[in-house]
């Protein structure tokens, strides 16, 4: 089993400054997620979010740029940006692996470099898909995933503290992140969802990934819950769109048997 961290593991951990635009970025996707600023919503100008975040007009044209490649966002010339509505949904059903046991079932080698590992305050949108209080500790673990030695993924994981005391000294750079759950603090996954859509890479996630800004992503967005139905895991991959292809096992429904 992953124990403690020692010196060496820690070193995995990298320190990746977070730059300006992606807290503005940030700030602003808290907002549409809130409903602080609603689908159709014109968002304010870019002189106004200057003077809010203290930073300068490019910042704050690179921020509203990632959201536009990722479809949060439009700008209408001479009107302004506006909030996109949400995307259509369709359900499929789909078995529950995480990555690393995917890809070890199919022999192949996976590697871990772990970038963030730390207890934050649940962001809005963390909060709401946990049904957590604004603010509540949360485990966050952000990783690059990478098969054969090519980068594939970047993902993020947030779990509630109190579930897992300890998980941010495990040793998390190698095995699997839901047998380490299940093993040493109990949490089973009964049931969970997910959603797929395309995305663009934005400045960060390209450099992460050793990609060109723009390159196509699979973006997963999964909740995944305990046995009482309490969710203890909200996590967002981002897959190489250019080395991703999903499988989907889908069932009639019910009225079509």
């Amino acid at each position: 089993m992953p124990g403690g961290l020692g010196s060496a593991a820690r070193a995995r951990v990298t320190d990746v400054p977070v730059p300006k635009y992606y807290r503005v970025k940030e700030a602003l996707l808290d907002r549409i997620v809130d409903g602080s600023l609603s689908p159709g919503a014109l968002i304010p100008s870019e002189p106004e979010l200057c003077r809010e975040f203290g930073v300068s007009r490019i910042t704050v044209r690179k921020a509203i740029g990632d959201l536009v490649h990722e479809g949060k966002l439009r700008t209408e010339q001479g009107k302004g940006t506006f909030v996109v509505k949400p995307k259509l949904q369709e359900r499929f059903v789909q078995r529950a692996f995480g990555i690393y046991q995917d890809m070890e079932r199919r022999g192949l080698v996976v590697s871990t470099t772990v970038l963030r590992q730390e207890v934050i305050p649940a962001p809005p949108e963390v909060a709401v898909r946990l049904h957590l209080p604004a603010g509540k500790r949360v485990l966050l673990l952000e990783r690059v995933r990478s098969v054969e030695g090519e980068k594939l993924l970047l993902s993020a994981t947030y779990i509630p503290e109190d579930l897992c005391p300890g998980l941010r000294d495990d040793d998390l750079s190698s095995g699997s992140l839901y047998q380490l759950l299940r093993e040493k603090y109990g949490l089973r996954i009964a049931w969970g969802e997910r959603s797929l859509e395309a995305v663009a890479a934005d400045q960060r996630e390209a450099r992460l990934l050793d990609l060109a800004l723009a390159s196509p992503l699979l973006l997963l967005d999964t909740v995944a819950y305990l046995p009482d139905g309490r969710p203890f895991e909200y996590s967002r991959v981002l897959q190489r769109g250019d080395r991703a292809r999903i499988e989907v096992e889908f069932l009639p429904a019910p009225d079509e048997t």
